[in-house]
């Protein structure tokens, strides 16, 4: 049986490798069949057959018959992908669960230590780096705003705006509740009206649309700032540099400061 390499490369999304794709899809066309026959089928090692099966037995795939000869049976694919989608929330949980107790125990502590005593013999310079894909951007912003202690400042666009609601709207949150001071200026208009109403006891906003710059300051001290313009390049390819200099974050926020105070504060918020 001739099965296309690119169809067997997708069936990695089930978690199966080469000779498991190769050996269900076989069964499947046969119903019924032994390990003997797939392997002639599926063009697979029988050496390596039935160690494969197994395998697919234990992720619940195939049904091994009992009788001689040993046969296999298919597992319905609608039947599979939800057995599936129940081992990959289990280990999930799992993980999840794993990761919580680390948060507690004294490996995160000594790894804490290591990480402190590191920081402190890196000069003030070498606290840079280059962010590069939007998702690895946001997720270091995110950060930066899970540490911040006063302030956060951020400039952004209209899209810049919806999307740091969407992906930081509960960071923000809680650097409120830790009481830290958030001011977010960027260009509005109608599809930021409700963003700006939920979030108008978070953080305060801002009507900005003289000024293009994104970037984003925590405590006077840290920045991360955007290298491109939004609308011209794909979120993959978006960039960005993040700084730990309080001198450059202070001049960054007299500039923020000034544009502010121009700034038009939105209707929504007003009334």
């Amino acid at each position: 049986m001739l099965v296309k390499k690119q169809f067997l490369g997708r069936l990695k999304d089930f978690g199966l490798n080469t000779y498991e794709s190769k050996l269900w899809t076989a069964l499947l066309s046969r119903g019924v069949s032994t390990a003997g026959e797939l392997s002639d089928i599926a063009n697979v090692p029988r050496s390596r057959s039935y160690d494969v099966l197994e395998s697919l037995e234990k992720k619940g795939f195939i049904i091994m018959k009992i009788g001689k000869p040993i046969k296999y049976i298919a597992v319905h694919p609608s039947e599979v992908i939800e057995r599936v989608k129940k081992r990959v929330k289990e280990n999930a949980d799992e993980q999840e669960t794993i990761l919580d107790e680390l948060k507690t125990s004294e490996i995160l502590d000594e790894l804490n230590t290591l990480h402190k005593q590191g920081v402190e013999l890196v000069e003030p310079t070498d606290l840079s780096g280059a962010l590069k894909g939007r998702s690895l951007v946001y997720n270091h912003i995110e950060s930066m705003i899970k540490g911040a202690k006063k302030s956060v400042v951020m400039m952004t666009t209209t899209q810049g705006l919806v999307r740091k609601y969407e992906n930081m709207k509960n960071t923000f949150k809680k650097a409120k509740e830790r009481g830290v001071k958030i001011r977010i200026a960027a260009p509005l208009n109608k599809d930021t009206e409700k963003i700006v109403e939920d979030l108008r006891n978070i953080v305060e906003i801002k009507h900005m649309d003289n000024i293009t710059s994104r970037f984003c300051i925590v405590d006077e001290k840290e920045i991360a700032f955007m290298l491109l313009d939004d609308k011209e390049v794909h979120p993959t390819y978006d960039a960005g540099i993040w700084v730990n200099t309080s001198y450059f974050a202070t001049s960054l926020q007299k500039f923020f400061d000034n544009e502010w105070i121009k700034s038009k504060v939105p209707t929504l918020i007003r009334n």
